[in-house]
């Protein structure tokens, strides 16, 4: 007889990994219960692996099998994290209640890979990009929704979820189009929302310099087969520097119903911000203004048997109102966006590997009253909530492509390789191909060698073709952005110890930025040829496992990003106000440590230089926390060397920000 050895120490039990059209080990089609290597801080966001010791789940037919990963995402097939030749870097709950974070976007800025521009505190308004591309370059999604904007990529990060609803966030470098569509040009970004199956209320206070205040709620019901969870929140602050005072509310609804025959999930949110845009697009015109909104809704399903079969429908609505002059109708412009999706999936395996298929049909378009084409005085739309303004101009585009994609595995080595086709109607109604492959080889258990190349491609958005203003001008002639993202890297992974290596190259075409010409130049939206290329560097050494006790070091990582540029075009360019402007070198590191019984405390630290005439800076956050089992009290601060220093063109960012608060929870 075998006989199990068990260890103790903690563990989690993970009822559910993905929440898109799979879910852990659903290519079983059983229940499985897995022990995970815990994450406790974050300062590089290191892959997310299972223990590299064995484990095994006990069925009801007496029958053990063995697994060595859980699955995740990154391909159209499901895949663990040891047989995927992708690497798939993960934010875990435990990185985020850690963390001295103010925003979900203040949480991405720890992450090596991720170039995260804000501006002003708590991700009002925040541009994210990956590997030296742009914010408009990456694809951002909501358990699995696509939620990117067409308008701008600088209005894709309105979450309508708090840091508290989110069990974690998967970030997947490189371009991936044949997985995730034409958005998904150098990079991928999925927040997945918790997942709570028992009757639990929660709720949450902080306060602290500038007046800031912010409070939220979540609840957790489970009716029999149906499961729901609600939440809530909102907040107000005056600002850490001159007009950037920001109001911010927002509400989210998720559910769930399982069958024997099909899991069905839908979502609803919705989101409020306004607040004071400083010299946001113009240093001429400090007294800026902006007011966003957003809605979505998606419904999706997963079927059971052999043949999964993934359907999704989601629809998406922004409204944008933004005033060059704050108070003042001069430079004001208004915009409604939607989007409108049906994505279908499916995956079956069979004896040469896993296969997948997929199918989407996306719809983009907008009301404005300077993006898009002009409308006739009888198709003039009235703006929500306004008197005798409307929408005078607009347009539409859909969006069609089809996936394959297989999956051939062995005992050391994966093969997976696929292609999309897409067409979208405001080019033509030809389809274009953009393949992608991936290889990986696993000499021992605890390494991994990886190899990828991808062809990656992304539509200029609507503010890329017509935006008009006096310091800004659109290029109707734009055409789409090509990237062919070629990777290669090795990951090493033993209990309590993590790292990876990764060399990356993104020989990019038509590539879209906002540029001036000469030094009394407004700035044009135009293209050329870039190239992006570095390499990247993560470690992360768990005490607590590798001493097999509590001791005072819990945790300590690493990470290092390096990137340079080449542009391989001789057009003169004065200043560059987003592709240029890449950062060179990026370095974070993230302490966790006990002070006194339940006191922990993090220290976060980041070191980055930018191109394009801003000087290096090094920020330094702590977090002090106390936590029992239905309560935590905090006080977290955020640059507190009181650095002052620019990440985007005029707007100097805040200095010391401290907050203090606390949370409770329950069951019932």
């Amino acid at each position: 007889m075998n006989k199990e050895r068990t260890k103790s120490r903690k563990a989690y039990t993970w009822k559910q990994y993905s929440h898109k059209g799979y879910s852990a080990f659903a290519s079983l089609g059983r229940l499985v219960k897995i022990g995970v290597l815990s994450v406790a801080t974050l300062s590089t966001v290191t892959p997310i692996q299972a223990d590299t010791e064995r484990m095994t789940s006990k069925e009801t037919d007496g029958d053990t099998r063995t697994l060595d990963e859980i699955q995740i995402s990154g391909s159209l097939a499901p895949l663990t994290q040891l047989q995927s030749a992708r690497i798939v870097s993960v934010v875990s709950r435990d990185d985020i209640q850690a963390a001295g974070v103010q925003s979900t976007n203040d949480l991405l800025k720890l992450a090596s890979g991720v170039d995260v521009r804000q501006r002003g505190g708590f991700g009002i308004q925040t541009d994210i990009s990956i590997d030296g591309g742009t914010f408009d370059q990456i694809t951002l999604l909501l358990n699995g929704v696509n939620i990117s904007s067409p308008q701008t990529g600088h209005l894709s990060a309105d979450l309508p979820v708090s840091l508290q609803d989110i069990e974690r966030i998967e970030i997947l470098s490189g371009a991936d189009s044949r997985v995730y569509g034409g958005s998904s040009f150098g990079g991928c970004i999925n927040i997945v929302t918790r997942q709570d199956t028992l009757r639990t209320v929660s709720a949450g206070a902080e306060g602290g310099m500038y007046g800031t205040f912010q409070a939220d709620g979540r609840i957790a019901i489970t009716y029999g087969k149906v499961s729901n969870r609600l939440s809530g929140g909102g907040g107000r602050s005056d600002g850490g520097t001159t007009n950037d005072d920001w109001r911010k509310g927002q509400l989210y609804y998720q559910g769930d119903f399982t069958h024997k025959d099909f899991d069905l999930r839908w979502q609803f949110g919705m989101s409020k911000k306004a607040y004071g845009a400083n010299t946001f697009y113009s240093a001429a015109y400090p007294d800026q203004f902006e007011r966003n909104e957003r809605y979505l809704l998606s419904v999706s399903a997963e079927t059971k048997g052999k043949f999964r079969f993934l359907p999704t429908l989601y629809w998406n609505r922004l409204y944008d109102n933004f005033e060059l002059v704050r108070r003042d109708r001069f430079g004001e412009n208004f915009h409604m966006s939607d989007i409108y999706g049906l994505r279908l999936n499916g995956h079956f395996s069979w004896v040469a590997g896993k296969t997948a298929i997929g199918a989407e049909v996306r719809n983009e378009g907008i009301l404005s009253t300077n993006l898009g084409k002009p409308l006739t005085t009888s198709e003039y739309v009235l703006v929500r909530g306004e008197n005798g303004i409307l929408y005078d101009h607009k347009d539409n585009r859909t969006n069609i492509s089809f996936s394959l994609e297989h999956n051939v595995l062995l005992s050391h080595w994966t093969l997976s390789a696929g292609l999309i086709a897409n067409m979208n109607t405001s080019i033509d109604y030809s389809f274009r191909l953009y393949p992608g492959i991936d290889l990986a080889y696993r000499p021992k258990t605890n390494w991994k060698l990886y190899a990828s190349y991808s062809k990656g491609f992304r539509l200029p958005t609507f503010t890329d073709l017509y935006y008009k203003s006096p310091t800004l001008n659109g290029n109707t002639d734009l055409r789409p952005e090509v990237n062919h993202s070629m990777q290669i890297g090795t990951r090493y992974t033993r209990q309590g110890i993590q790292g990876t290596l990764r060399l990356f190259y993104n020989r990019g075409h038509n590539m879209i930025d906002w540029v001036m010409y000469t030094p009394t130049d407004t700035y044009h939206s135009t293209s050329f040829e870039l190239d992006n290329m570095g390499a990247q560097a993560e470690t992360k050494l768990n005490f607590k496992q590798l001493c097999k006790k509590d001791i005072f070091i819990h945790s300590l990582s690493v990470g290092y990003t390096y990137i340079h540029q080449h542009r391989r075009d001789n057009q003169i360019i004065f200043k560059s106000n987003y592709a240029l402007e890449y950062l060179r070198h990026k370095f974070v590191a993230s302490l966790n440590h006990k002070i006194y019984s339940k006191l922990n405390a993090t220290w976060s630290i980041r070191w980055q230089e930018r191109m394009g005439n801003y000087s290096p800076y090094t920020t330094l956050d702590l977090k002090l926390q106390w936590t029992d089992k239905h309560y935590e009290i905090f006080a977290k601060g955020t640059n507190i060397t009181n650095k002052r220093y620019y990440d985007l063109g005029c707007v100097r960012q805040p200095g010391i920000w401290v907050l203090a608060g606390a949370r409770f929870n329950c069951s019932f």
